[in-house]
């Protein structure tokens, strides 16, 4: 991933990307667009982005020490949106933890009120797998076996 490229995966620029989102300049305007801007979040470790973007009503008590824990212990690496529809995303993460590869497989789920979109609850989804002629995890746009195979 080039250096000035968004870390969540849509190929843009941060710049133009999730970066407004994530200073506070602008509201993601679906769903899609606020997943992958908390992936972002997750990846800087902007946890005040991250209790932001959590509906209210979902937020725990110890939300921001549970953030700073998995932002701390996690390395995200790479993230694919697998279908958006409505108020519904899923996706994929890539993660390295303890030296170990990992995936997130989730279907989320977001709402909208007083026209901006918030996280609500995240399905957890069995892996997926990858063949040695599936794009690679990483995002390099190669076959998996020319890379990370």
């Amino acid at each position: 991933m080039d250096k000035n490229s968004c870390p969540c995966g849509s190929r843009k620029e941060y710049a133009e990307c999730c970066q407004a989102f994530l200073n506070g300049a602008a509201l993601a305007h679906t769903p899609e667009q606020l997943m992958r801007s908390r992936y972002t979040a997750f990846h800087q470790g902007n946890i005040d982005y991250l209790l932001a973007t959590q509906h209210p009503a979902q937020r725990q008590p110890d939300a921001r020490q549970t953030l700073a824990e998995t932002v701390s212990q996690t390395e995200w690496l790479s993230l694919r949106v697998l279908n958006a529809v409505g108020n519904t995303v899923e996706f994929v993460a890539f993660y390295r933890q303890d030296s170990h590869l990992n995936q997130l497989h989730e279907v989320s789920q977001f709402v909208r009120e007083d026209g901006r979109w918030f996280y609500t609850t995240g399905a957890h989804l069995m892996p997926i797998q990858l063949g040695r002629n599936d794009p690679c995890w990483c995002g390099s746009g190669k076959k998996r076996k020319k890379c990370h195979g």
